[in-house]
């Protein structure tokens, strides 16, 4: 009989420590993903993290704990991180292919400003 999978919720420090330090190892590996452009890495961590997303969203407030929050912290760090890695990473792409083409892209902010400008 197959059964839908539905997570308990997060009640205890314990519980919220394991699925955060879950979240740090899978931020980590999405690093390393990045770092060598590795695109069915960084898909399948995109895919954790959304999950372990979905287990967190289940935690009681009574299960932060002050270790807990430092571990949200680092979590917080390393994605911010991430994040900035992925931006610098698209925004390198799109000036090659801006070079490429020799046109600007027009989603630049410069571009979409001016097109505003000149609406009637």
């Amino acid at each position: 009989m197959a059964h839908a999978m539905v997570s308990e919720p997060i009640l205890r420090p314990l519980e919220l420590r394991d699925t955060l330090r879950q979240m740090l190892a899978v931020l980590e590996d999405e690093r390393h993903a990045l770092a060598g452009l590795d695109v069915d890495c960084i898909m399948g961590c995109a895919v954790s993290k959304n999950a372990l997303c979905g287990r967190l969203d289940t935690t009681v407030a009574d299960a932060v704990d002050d270790e807990c929050r430092g571990l949200l912290d680092a979590a917080r760090r390393l994605n911010e991180a991430n994040r900035r890695v992925r931006n610098l990473i698209a925004t390198n792409v799109a000036a090659r292919l801006d070079a490429m083409t020799g046109q600007p892209a027009i989603y630049r902010t410069h571009a979409a400003a001016a097109r505003i400008g000149r609406a009637r």
